[in-house]
């Protein structure tokens, strides 16, 4: 179930909260297969299942880096429902780390914690998000990101 945030003052109310996670989902050797054929990044360490079978020291198929921090984008609006807002842009992230890779087979989820909201130039208001693709059973999440995202107060 969505964590409802109510306009920019809804916003810094919680901010530097945690704000939940999504369900668990798992990753299949189709999605990581499909993120390869549109990035062309072909490495055999994610595609290959007779050379990882040889030679990875992972043991199965990974997801590619950049797939599990797109995953973040995927499912922040699963975990978050905004209202009464003019506009919300991803601007970018500070930091991305991918501290564990996340396996075929694996169970994930994102979870969020609200950091800092600060106001900026124009009226737009700039909130960080600590996301993490979480893998079940696992200390170390498979992503942490530090997301930025800008909010535009509705005119009301």
């Amino acid at each position: 179930m969505p964590v409802t945030i109510h306009g920019v003052e809804g916003l810094r109310s919680k901010a530097n909260t945690a704000l939940g996670a999504t369900e668990w989902e798992t990753m299949t050797f189709e999605r990581i297969q499909a993120f390869a054929d549109a990035t062309c990044d072909h490495q055999w360490i994610h595609v290959d299942r007779e050379r990882i079978a040889k030679e990875s020291p992972f043991g199965a198929p990974i997801a590619h880096g950049y797939f599990t921090l797109s995953l973040v984008a995927g499912r922040f609006f699963d975990l978050l429902e905004l209202q009464d807002m003019g506009m919300v842009i991803n601007y970018g992230t500070n930091k991305v780390r991918f501290p564990n890779p996340l396996k075929e087979g694996a169970r994930f989820r994102l979870a969020i914690q609200l950091g800092d909201v600060t106001d900026k130039k124009g009226g737009w208001v700039e909130a960080i998000f600590n996301a993490a693709i979480e893998i079940e059973g696992e200390q170390k999440p498979a992503c942490a990101a530090e997301c930025v995202f800008r909010f535009l107060p509705a005119q009301g």
